[in-house]
C-alpha cells in the first residue's frame, strides 16, 4: 500500500504525520485523500468507527487552506462536544508545522464569549456542535457564507439525535459553490435522502461492507433472567479481570443506577450520562483515556467522540433499538489492527433481535454461558499467579528488608505462605461465589416455557396475571402511559402484556405472571402526576376467571375491546390518547 507521501500531501503535513507516527493511510483514507486533493465534487464517505475518518476529510482540505485568506474556510460539524474536541485536536496535530493556521471549536457546555473571541481573531477552520453553531450564526458571530469546504462527520448520528432542522438551518447559510462532505459509518435512508438534498452528484467511497460491523470484533451473547443481567455484567467483569471497556445502557437512569452498583461493589467504573456537568464528564473522559478507568458505563448520546483504539470490549446491557447503533457501538472495540469483543446481556425474549443483528451485521454471534463460580475463582487465581510471575523485582531495594521478612515468615512452610497470600488476596471474590446460583436461562427447562403454555392453554388457564393500580382517566392515565411506565424499567421491559382495563380512578392490566415481584418492586413507590403509584395483585376468583376467558396478546392489550397487536392498538388509539 502507498504511504502518506505518495498521496500529494504538502510537506508541512507530512512532517506532522510523522511526528504522530502515522505511515500507512487507512483504506478510507487511501481512498479519500487523492480523491479530495485532485476533484472539487461532493464526496459520501461510509467507513466504520475507527477507522481514520477524521484524516480522510481534514488532511486534503488542510493542504488547500489559505493561509492569507481570514475567512472561514472549511466547517465541520460534528453530533456532540466530545467528537468536535476530538476533530479539532487532531487537526491542530495536524498543522502544528503550518505557520498561522488557526482552528476553532465551538460546542455547548463551555464559555460562549471565550469562543467568541477566538472567531473574531480569525479562524481557517471551525469545528463545531449543532446547537452552537446555530447559536453563533443567529448572533453574527460565525459567518459561513465563504466557505469552500463543508464537512457533515457522524451524519447518521446527528440525525438519530434530532437535529435535522439545526442541520437545514445551517446549511442554508452556506454558499451554493461549495464542496460538501458527508461522512458516516452506516448509511440508512434517512443518510441518502439527505445526500440528495444537500449534495450535487455525490461521489460515494465505502470502506468495508456497507453497514456491516467491523471485521476485528468477536460478537458474543449472554441469555440470562432480565432480573439477573446486573448479576451478569459483574461475572463478565470478574472473568476479564483486564476489562478496559464501555457497558452502554439506554437511559439516563439506567446508566446510574448500573455505574453506582459497580461502584459499590468494588468495581473501577463511572457513569457518563446527559445529567453530568461539563466539568463532571471532561473528569471522566481524563479517567478513561488515561486508562485510570476500567469500565465506563454510558448512553449512546453521551459516548459519541469518544476516541480510544484499545478498547478490549463494548458490553451492550441493553441492546438498541436500531442495527446501525449496535454497529456504532461495536465499532468502539477492535480498533487500530487490535481483536475486540462485543458482547449483549440479553433477555429470552431477545433472541429474535440477535438473530436480525447477525443478519445486518453480516457475522455470526456466539451464545455462551456466564460462567458459574468455580469458573470464576479459577479463572481470579490464574490470573493472579500470572501477574506474581510477570512482576519486576528490585533486588537491590528488596535485599536490606529480606532478613525482616525471613524472620517472620520462620516457621510457616511454602504451602502455608501460598495459602496465607492467596486468602489476603482473594477472600470476598471466594466468598461471593461459594454458593453462587446458575444465572444462565435455561430454554428447555424455563420456568414457563413454549411447551408448558400450551399445555395451559389447552386446558383453560391462563399464564397472566391481573393487577389492580391507583391511577385511571382522571390521572391522564392510558394505556400508552402503562407501557412508558414499564419501559422505563429494564427488569421488567419487553415482558408480555395481556388486557388493560382503564377507569375513572383506577385501572387493571395483566403480565406474565414469571414478573410479578419485578413488577411490584419496580413500579410501587412510583410518582406518576403527583400522585404515588401503588399496584397489587387481584387476587379474587372472578377475576382469575375474567383473565382466563381473554386471550393474552403480546405487545398488550385495551379494556376498550380493540383487537389485534399492540403496534394496531397504537395505530387505532394515537388520536385518542
Amino acid at each position: 500500500m502507498e504511504t502518506f507521501a505518495e498521496l500529494g500531501l504538502k510537506e508541512e503535513v507530512l512532517l506532522a504525520l510523522n511526528d504522530l507516527g502515522f505511515e500507512t493511510p487507512t483504506p478510507i483514507q487511501f481512498q479519500s485523500i487523492p480523491y479530495l486533493l485532485e476533484s472539487e465534487n461532493d464526496l459520501v464517505a461510509l467507513a466504520q468507527t475507527g477507522t481514520g475518518k477524521t484524516a480522510a476529510f481534514s488532511l486534503p482540505i488542510i493542504n488547500q487552506i489559505d493561509i492569507n485568506n481570514n475567512n472561514v474556510q472549511a466547517f465541520i460539524l460534528s453530533p456532540t462536544r466530545e467528537l468536535a474536541l476530538q476533530i479539532s485536536k487532531d487537526i491542530e496535530a495536524f498543522t502544528k508545522h503550518i505557520k498561522g493556521l488557526k482552528t476553532t471549536a465551538v460546542y455547548g457546555g463551555a464559555n460562549i464569549d471565550t469562543q467568541i473571541r477566538k472567531l473574531k481573531k480569525g479562524s481557517h477552520i471551525v469545528v463545531g456542535t449543532p446547537g452552537r453553531v446555530c447559536d453563533m450564526i443567529r448572533r453574527d458571530e460565525l459567518d459561513l457564507t465563504k466557505v469552500r469546504f463543508v464537512v457533515l462527520d457522524e451524519a447518521d448520528e446527528m440525525l438519530s439525535m434530532g437535529f435535522k432542522d439545526e442541520l437545514d438551518f445551517i446549511l442554508e447559510t452556506t454558499p451554493e459553490e461549495k464542496q460538501t462532505l458527508l461522512f458516516s459509518a452506516t448509511m440508512p435512508k434517512e443518510i441518502a435522502k439527505m445526500a440528495k438534498k444537500y449534495m450535487k452528484s455525490p461521489h460515494e467511497i465505502t470502506s468495508g461492507e456497507r453497514n456491516t460491523g467491523a471485521k476485528n470484533v468477536e460478537h458474543i451473547y449472554y441469555v440470562v433472567h432480565s432480573r439477573d443481567k446486573y448479576k451478569a455484567l459483574k461475572r463478565i467483569a470478574d472473568i476479564n479481570p483486564n476489562i478496559y471497556s464501555i457497558v452502554f445502557c439506554r437511559t439516563r437512569r439506567e446508566t446510574a443506577e448500573v455505574a453506582a452498583k459497580l461502584v459499590a461493589d468494588g468495581y473501577n467504573a463511572d457513569a457518563l450520562h446527559g445529567d453530568l456537568s461539563q466539568a463532571q464528564r471532561d473528569v471522566v473522559m481524563h479517567r478513561l483515556r488515561s486508562r485510570m478507568l476500567q469500565i465506563l458505563v454510558a448512553t449512546d448520546v453521551a459516548a459519541r467522540g469518544i476516541d480510544v483504539d484499545e478498547l478490549t470490549h463494548v458490553i451492550n446491557y441493553s441492546l438498541p433499538d436500531q442495527t446501525e447503533q449496535y454497529i456504532h457501538r461495536s465499532g468502539r472495540t477492535g480498533r487500530a489492527g487490535r481483536k475486540g469483543v462485543s458482547i449483549a446481556i440479553i433477555s429470552s425474549r431477545e433472541t429474535r433481535k440477535i438473530n436480525f443483528l447477525e443478519k445486518k451485521v453480516g457475522k455470526s454471534f456466539s451464545r455462551e454461558h456466564i460462567p458459574k463460580g468455580r469458573e470464576i475463582c479459577e479463572i481470579r487465581l490464574k490470573n493472579l499467579v500470572d501477574n506474581l510471575k510477570e512482576q519486576q523485582i528490585d533486588e537491590e531495594n528488596m535485599a536490606e528488608f529480606l532478613p525482616a521478612i525471613h524472620e517472620k515468615l520462620e516457621g510457616m512452610t511454602r504451602d502455608e505462605i501460598i495459602k496465607a497470600f492467596i486468602s489476603a488476596e482473594f477472600n470476598r471474590i471466594l466468598a461471593y461465589y461459594k454458593n453462587a446460583p446458575d444465572l444462565n436461562y435455561d430454554d428447555s427447562n424455563s420456568k414457563v416455557s413454549r411447551k408448558e403454555r400450551k399445555e395451559r392453554k389447552n386446558r383453560g388457564e391462563s399464564d397472566m396475571k391481573r393487577f389492580h393500580i391507583n391511577l385511571g382517566t382522571k390521572d391522564k392515565f392510558n394505556p400508552k402511559r402503562l407501557m412508558g411506565m414499564i419501559n422505563d424499567h429494564p427488569v421488567i421491559r419487553n415482558i408480555r402484556i395481556g388486557q388493560i382495563e382503564v377507569l375513572n380512578k383506577f385501572s387493571f392490566f395483566e403480565i406474565d405472571q414469571e414478573f410479578e415481584r419485578e413488577l411490584l418492586k419496580s413500579l410501587n413507590g412510583e410518582v406518576f402526576e403527583g400522585r404515588n403509584v401503588v399496584v397489587e395483585e387481584v387476587r379474587s376468583p372472578k377475576s382469575s376467571n375474567r383473565s382466563s376467558r381473554k386471550k393474552p396478546r403480546k405487545g398488550g392489550g385495551s379494556g376498550y375491546k380493540k383487537k389485534g397487536s399492540f403496534d394496531s392498538f397504537k395505530k387505532k388509539k394515537r388520536k385518542r390518547f
